[in-house]
């Protein structure tokens, strides 16, 4: 536990939350301030920062654990569809140093989703050489 992370007070049991699923490796519960009613967070027990610092192990039970958050939302809420998200790092919008996941429940009569002002390549060459350096990296 890292002693000034929310998340981990919230593990821990310092500070209360609305807990909707908890195993020996994940907890899960609703965000306090929600995009919906049913927003829900999925994160690792142990404090790690960023998707990069993840262990393997985890990212199974993380993901399968939204998915399940996903299919409750659906049956309980209504939710028609969903969005995950997950920022890393303070340039994606990261605000709480410790690994999580959103699961927002979406609605038919709204029709939101998470936008962004897309980016162009210059031109295709460039599109192509940014594909082999990465494929070169892995």
């Amino acid at each position: 536990m890292i002693e000034d992370c929310l998340f981990c007070k919230i593990v821990a049991g310092i500070i209360p939350s609305a807990k909707i699923f908890e195993d020996e490796n994940i907890y899960a519960f609703l965000d306090l301030y929600p995009i919906e009613k049913g927003h829900a967070l999925v994160i690792p027990k142990m404090h790690i920062e960023t998707f990069f610092d993840l262990p393997n192990y985890l990212i199974m039970p993380l993901f399968s654990t939204a998915k399940l958050i996903a299919l409750a939302q659906k049956k309980i809420l209504g939710a028609t569809g969903f969005n995950l998200l997950q920022n890393n790092g303070a340039e994606a919008g990261q605000e709480i140093h410790h690994f999580h996941i959103h699961v927002i429940p979406r609605f038919e009569k709204e029709r939101k989703q998470v936008s962004w002002n897309a980016k162009e390549y210059k031109n295709s060459k460039e599109m192509l050489n940014i594909a082999e350096q990465l494929r070169v990296k892995l």
